[in-house]
């Protein structure tokens, strides 16, 4: 019903939805109906805000106020949210992290392999035998460069989190790994588990 538009969430309360007839949540009112351009605008600078990073295209311009830049190595125009655009020239300072695959910063892929020149694909609903990395592999952040892929399972019932492989590219050195089993020591600690090196 509700993917018909018969009806629609009301309210809620807490996590519980309540529901009602679409007609009497979605009035058809023109004074409140909102500038269909206004919101497609305030769509366009959420997406950014949220990605601070995106290519334009015609289907999806910068939004107003968005700076376009140029990408070494990455074809196209591409637009910065105004408030990154402002912090470009804060010093970064990078750090390691193990990324869950689904995290904004590698759920498009495409986007991933253009500006990370990473190549990414979460496999768990492959056979086990087709998959390359894993079947929740995360993906392996090391200072501003994707590195690698972790595969893990956390094993409750033996107390453990299990590294099966990293695997890692050809600038995962020594130094990136260490800092990756760092990161996944943290996880396991997080988790209440000691990790299991089994490669």
């Amino acid at each position: 019903m509700a993917a018909r538009g018969e009806v629609a969430v009301a309210s809620r309360e807490g996590r519980e939805r309540n529901w009602d007839l679409s007609s009497r949540v979605w009035v058809d009112d023109p004074e409140r109906a909102p500038d269909l351009e206004a919101a497609r605008a305030e769509r366009d600078r959420r997406a950014l805000a949220a990605l601070g990073l995106r290519r334009t295209t015609a289907k999806h311009p910068a939004p107003v106020g968005a700076v376009a830049v140029a990408i070494d190595g990455a074809a196209g125009t591409w637009c910065v949210h105004p408030e990154r655009w402002e912090q470009r020239d804060t010093s970064f300072r990078g750090r390691s992290a193990l990324l869950s695959p689904l995290d904004r910063l590698v759920f498009d892929r495409r986007r991933l392999l253009e500006l990370f020149e990473f190549e990414y694909q979460l496999e768990m609903y492959k056979p086990a035998a087709q998959r390359r990395w894993g079947y929740w592999a995360m993906p392996v952040l090391v200072g501003d460069r994707m590195l690698a892929r972790v595969d893990a399972n956390a094993e409750p019932d033996r107390g453990v989190l299990r590294l099966d492989a990293i695997h890692g590219d050809d600038a995962f050195d020594n130094d990136a790994e260490q800092a990756t089993l760092r990161e996944l020591d943290d996880l396991a600690r997080y988790l209440g588990l000691v990790l299991d090196d089994a490669r």
